[in-house]
């Protein structure tokens, strides 16, 4: 968000199913950030099939989150693609790279920290070109 961030979470043991996805990540992280943001907040995710499942969609709706609708397969519109690449080049130009899990997920979770705030900024606010662009494939409806 502009002026501000979270913590990067970093689910590591397991596959990521829809059920895990609701339990780990929307009712504990993201349902309180649509409670502090408020109705502003529309939600994003990359089309991961664990994100599309129906219980994933009820639950979202049970919780008022409006999710923007993205094309499959194009992560060039999806910005947080922008902060993952920013992110790798951080972890991979480090003295002593991650060698096993646990070195890889303090890596990312240090890095995501001293990510500067202005990227974070340029990239949310990369988001109007971004959805026009989306409005445009959608057929001119804007896709939420």
């Amino acid at each position: 968000m502009i002026n501000g961030r979270t913590r990067l979470h970093v689910v590591a043991n397991g596959t990521m199913t829809g059920q895990r996805y609701i339990d780990e990540i929307l009712l504990p992280h993201v349902r309180l950030f649509r409670g502090a943001v408020g109705d502003k907040l529309f939600f994003m995710d990359d089309n991961a099939t664990c994100h599309r499942t129906l219980a994933v969609q009820d639950c979202l709706d049970s919780e008022g989150i409006q999710r923007l609708l993205w094309p499959a397969y194009s992560p060039d519109l999806n910005p947080i693609e922008n902060v993952w690449d920013a992110l790798g080049r951080q972890v991979a130009g480090r003295n002593y790279p991650p060698t096993n899990k646990n070195t890889l997920i303090r890596a990312l979770t240090e890095e995501c920290d001293k990510l500067p705030q202005q990227l974070l900024d340029n990239v949310v606010q990369s988001m109007v070109r971004r959805v026009e662009c989306c409005i445009t494939l959608h057929g001119g409806h804007i896709p939420y």
